[in-house]
Parts: structure tokens; sequence; C-alpha cells
């Protein structure tokens, strides 16, 4: 079975969700204990059929929801993740970390192109990504990773009204790469040294100037 290994900084973000007593005690769940287990050791798809497994037994715990989104997302299920981050967020709305990866998920089914859906239905996910950040922005307005996703989504929507078809609405793209440049502005506000960043300034401008 292929593992995947995983930052230390990015598992203690998974798990910073965790009440301080879901981290001084095991779960009585054994399969969210082997849930657990498996991510802590990369291994996204065993840790995904244990924490499946645990439900609908663990329906009402967050925890449980929000480690089955994060190795959903690791493992590149990523309509699985935000159906289970939009699980978490209904049993916990201030959980800023489930909407920041809710949003992740959603965007990256927008812009993928092997996704069987029309033009409508990836402008309503990255809607819906721009809202949750937006959300999450409102509860952490000092994460510049929150600005720098939301400029993103608004740079994705931007190509996505601005390409021409029966979708093009110039005002809608131009509007959305402006959003998109002010939130990777502010980014930089954060670290005026980063030099991706300062590309996707540059980007979003080209794009915005080029709309026929």
């Amino acid at each position: 079975m292929r593992k995947l290994k995983i930052g230390m900084a990015a598992l203690a973000l998974a798990l910073s969700v965790y009440s301080a007593e879901a981290q001084q005690a095991e779960h009585k769940n054994p399969n969210v204990r082997a849930g657990e287990k498996a991510l802590m050791g990369g291994d996204f798809k065993t840790a995904i059929t244990h924490l499946q497994k645990s439900l609908p037994a663990e329906a009402a715990d967050a925890d449980v929801h929000y480690l089955l989104g994060y190795a959903q997302f690791q493992n590149g299920d990523f309509k699985k993740a935000a159906e289970s981050f939009t699980k978490v967020v209904a049993l916990n709305p201030k959980n800023t970390s489930a909407y920041y990866y809710k949003a992740k998920a959603n965007n990256a089914v927008a812009v993928n192109n092997e996704e069987k859906i029309d033009a409508k239905q990836r402008q309503a996910l990255l809607e819906s990504a721009i809202a949750d950040y937006t959300k999450a922005i409102a509860m952490d307005a000092q994460d510049a990773k929150l600005y720098q996703n939301r400029g993103t989504a608004y740079r994705d929507l931007g190509i996505l009204r601005g390409n021409s078809g029966a979708g093009y609405n110039k005002a809608v793209a131009a509007e959305s790469y402006n959003k998109a440049v002010t939130d990777f502005e502010k980014v930089l506000t954060f670290d005026a040294s980063r030099k991706d960043i300062q590309t996707e300034v540059k980007k979003a401008k080209v794009y915005r100037d080029n709309l026929k």
C-alpha cells in the first residue's frame, strides 16, 4: 500500500481542531483510533477506510468528520472532502480550518477539466470557495494563506467568466481579477518579499487588461 508523507505543519493543522479533551485521551471508537494512526503515518487511504467505518456512530463528532475530510483531501478525493468539511462546519461553524479545506476542495473540483460539470456548476463551486474563505477571514484576519487562496479563487473565476462562450461576462471577469489583485496584495503586506505572489499580481492584471 502506497504511503504518503505529510509535513509536520500540515499535520499539526489537521489535528489543531481537536478539543483539549480529544487531544488528551484516546477516542473510544477503535476505528477512529486506527484512522488517526494511519493519518499520522501518512496512509490516507487506510485512514479513510477506518474513519468511514466509524460512521454513522460518530456522526455527531466534528473531529471525526474533519479527519476524514483531511484524509480525503490529501488523497485527492476533493468532492468527498468538501462533503466532509461541510459536515464539520455544520457541527462547528467556528472551525476556520474546515472552511479553508472545504474551499480548497471545491476550488480544485471547479478547475479540474476532467470533471463532468458545466460552466455554471464550476462558477457555483468557485463562488462557494470564495464565500468560505471570506468566512474564515472574518474569524482569522491575520492568516495570509486565506487571502492567497481567496485571491486564487477570484482569479479562477475571472478566467472562467473571461473565456469566450455562453458564460462570458467581461465586467464580472474584470471585477474578479481586481479582487484577486487586492487579495494578493494583502498577502504582500504580510511578506513583501514573496516573489510567487508578486507574479500572481502581475498575471491577474495582465489577464484583466487582455479581456476582449
